[in-house]
């Protein structure tokens, strides 16, 4: 495979191309260099033979330039946890970026294009079992951006061979996302918000790479929407036990109720944000605390014969012990 990576220099960008480089391939990287993870991701990568480009979503030229002579793009750009920028970044990254990818890798010929879509694009307050069929109904700008660049990816299907995948949250050994969970925990400084009840259902960052390349290779794939989560799901209260236990550290005791949290997140976005300032607290970094997502893998299951392997308490060892190693913790 000839792969192009949207966002390679990310979590998952990077450790897709660390997989598909191990196994043979071709890997090319479009991405930044934002914070001190992408340019670490971005030296491993090319000390493991990838191709390096750096340049944004926005840019059409070098788009054009990085999907020449590409067989398969994995598109993974997004702005995405940016609370001190204005709408229009997400729309303009997330959206008009992802038709200038359709557009240059319908010019290049490309034979499959996967869309790196997110579970986000269903909202909140769900009850029951999600699946593709479940209505969408995005509640924050990241949502909404990245479902309307779902639907120009599925509009084109019929001139471009495209598939998209709804991401679950996903952990693993690379995610920086979950370190403060873990660091907190080993410090004994955590504490949950909220009663814990409300349900993750992760997937390992492997698991997840699987499905990629499933859907990068299997022809039932084509044109096809695929929610891909994990082994199991679990509870906040769940999986701070889980990773307390594979720590070796003492389950947190200490609560706090939600709604001061959120009502301080608010007052510091609407403070913050006209400033250009990244606020320290925010609402959707409070979703952790209080959404909950029960998803079914049966679709990707019977198209794409996909199986998730490894549960959070094997995951969350092979991230704890990734931490260390990166002297993290």
């Amino acid at each position: 495979m000839n792969a192009l990576i949207t966002g390679g220099t990310g979590f998952i960008g990077s450790r897709l191309a660390l997989n598909l480089l191990q196994r043979g391939d071709s890997v090319r990287i479009y991405g930044q260099l934002n914070t001190p993870a992408e340019k670490e991701n971005a030296r491993l990568l090319q000390t493991k033979g990838a191709e390096v480009r750096i340049g944004s979503m926005t840019d059409k030229a070098q788009v054009g330039l990085a999907v020449k002579g590409i067989e398969v793009v994995f598109h993974l750009a997004a702005a995405q946890h940016e609370a001190n920028v204005p709408d229009r970044v997400f729309w303009d990254v997330n959206l008009t970026g992802t038709q200038t990818m359709l557009a240059a890798g319908m010019l290049a010929g490309v034979r499959r294009f996967v869309h790196g879509s997110t579970i986000g694009v269903f909202g909140s307050a769900l009850g029951g079992v999600i699946d593709e069929k479940t209505p969408v109904w995005p509640d924050n700008i990241y949502g909404k951006s990245k479902l309307a660049a779902e639907r120009a990816v599925m509009a084109v299907k019929d001139r471009l061979p495209v598939v998209a995948i709804r991401i679950s949250e996903t952990y693993g050994p690379g995610d920086r996302r979950l370190l403060k969970l873990f660091k907190g925990i080993g410090r004994g400084t955590f504490f949950v918000i909220g009663n814990g009840g409300n349900i993750h259902h992760l997937i390992f960052v492997q698991d997840l790479i699987d499905g990629f390349l499933l859907a990068a290779e299997k022809r039932a794939a084509l044109g096809e929407v695929f929610v891909l989560a994990g082994k199991e799901p679990l509870t906040t209260l769940e999986m701070v036990r889980t990773v307390a236990q594979v720590m070796g550290k003492r389950m947190p005791r200490l609560r706090a109720p939600l709604t001061p949290f959120l009502l301080t997140a608010a007052a510091m976005e609407l403070s913050l944000k006209p400033l250009g300032i990244q606020p320290p607290l925010h609402r959707r970094r409070l979703d952790f605390f209080r959404k909950s997502f029960l998803f079914d893998n049966a679709k990707a299951a019977s198209m794409l014969n996909f199986q998730p392997r490894v549960s959070f308490e094997r995951g969350a060892a092979k991230t704890a012990a990734w931490y260390r190693g990166q002297n993290l913790l």
